[in-house]
């Protein structure tokens, strides 16, 4: 039996993650205390109203049949009035939403609906690593938009080679942004509609964390901006909104055409989400906010905690707007970068970050520390932080 990998697969960027929770794992099995802000996976349980909503649906035997090839319309229309309701978005929940096996899957699918091999696709760097993997998989080609400190971690569009500009076919983008937290600023998807439309570039706006505003803002939708869906869409997840990282739900909109594609390609992949899920996802939405909001606080307690902590230690942080911290870190002793800086703080002080290198060639210089911890950890985390530092010989001076 031959049983060589097709091309595309090979290709596919390997799971950092996956390896460093596997070396977590085998600390914690030996006894070791580790402080695991690596992942941004929520740390606190589901809402109990909509646990019990899902209790209830489980019971009615109709939600154990094969749902709707394109999800159930209670939910789309959840989702439609969520955007009506918080950013003044008004969506046709049967032609202008697609539910999604989770953000993640929309994310990489798109890529395949709209890229053929040689295709061009603008991606952020720093990004999401999941979004490189679409683009292996269509055969396409990625062109870096450098997501830079002194562009506030935004893309600088006029730096563009416009011939570059003019072969794209995709940009992706995402504020709240993962992995450097800062969000879109007044005017930011006013240009990218206007950069969007003059190149004829489909906009995938990945807005995960947008239901999550610290210090009483409302981080902007990309779809509240007129014009945005004659150019894209956006994707929106469940997971962080309501601690329903489990579920799997998550949702496209905007582009009916964009929607129409990725709907059309789920016919092939699934037979859309358990109905009993998309029941409790739509009870989710269209139920009380209360628990995002106290959610929502909860998370600014850590981010003050941690950044309190960081400063007085002597690192500069910037104050995150969402569940992580964008942290600068120092050269290593004998050189080494970000990767090099997170084995060894693993290695000697039991402290897990993600390596800013994960995220593209951009995001040297940085590791993200992920806030879904309870404070103490994070206070743990500062201390542990600062003893390696200073083991290593260099100070605790990071300016």
């Amino acid at each position: 039996m031959r049983t060589e990998y097709a091309r595309r697969l090979l290709d596919l960027p390997r799971s950092s993650f996956a390896t460093t929770v596997g070396r977590i794992d085998q600390l914690v099995a030996a006894g070791e205390d580790v402080v695991n802000l690596c992942q941004g996976n929520p740390d606190l349980p589901t809402p109990p109203h909509i646990v019990e909503a899902l209790r209830q649906e489980v019971l009615d035997p109709g939600t154990h049949r094969y749902p709707s090839f394109s999800g159930l319309l209670e939910l789309k229309a959840a989702i439609a009035q969520w955007y009506a309701t918080h950013h003044g978005v008004r969506l046709d929940p049967e032609t202008e939403v697609a539910i999604l096996f989770g953000a993640k899957a929309g994310l990489v699918e798109i890529s395949q609906c709209f890229l053929n091999p040689g295709d061009v696709c603008l991606m952020p760097d720093p990004a999401f690593p999941d979004y490189w993997a679409g683009v292996v998989l269509a055969r396409a080609r990625m062109h870096p938009l450098p997501l830079l400190r002194e562009n506030g971690f935004l893309p600088d569009y006029t730096a563009l080679d416009p011939a570059t500009c003019d072969q794209a076919k995709l940009m992706f983008l995402n504020y709240p942004n993962n992995p450097t937290s800062v969000t879109a600023p007044p005017g930011f998807y006013e240009d990218t509609v206007r950069f969007a439309a003059e190149h004829e570039i489909i906009v995938a706006s990945d807005f995960a964390y947008g239901a999550l505003g610290f210090d009483g803002q409302v981080p902007a939708s990309f779809l509240a901006t007129e014009g945005a869906k004659d150019v894209g869409v956006e994707f929106i997840s469940l997971s962080k909104m309501f601690n329903m990282a489990g579920w799997r739900i998550g949702a496209v909109v905007g582009n009916r055409d964009v929607v129409g594609a990725i709907n059309l390609i789920q016919e092939h992949y699934y037979v859309s989400l358990p109905p009993f899920i998309q029941r409790a996802g739509a009870a989710a939405l269209s139920g009380p906010q209360d628990c995002v909001q106290e959610l929502t606080a909860v998370y600014e307690r850590r981010r003050d905690v941690f950044v309190a902590g960081m400063r007085e230690a002597g690192w500069p942080v910037d104050v995150p707007g969402s569940i992580f911290a964008w942290v600068p870190i120092p050269p290593m002793p004998g050189g080494g970068g970000s990767v090099a800086f997170a084995d060894a703080l693993l290695d000697r002080a039991k402290v897990a970050v993600a390596p800013g290198r994960w995220f593209g060639a951009h995001g040297e210089g940085y590791v993200r520390v992920s806030l879904l911890a309870p404070e103490e950890r994070l206070r743990e985390a500062v201390v542990r932080l600062s003893e390696f530092w200073n083991f290593t010989g260099e100070g605790t001076h990071h300016g």
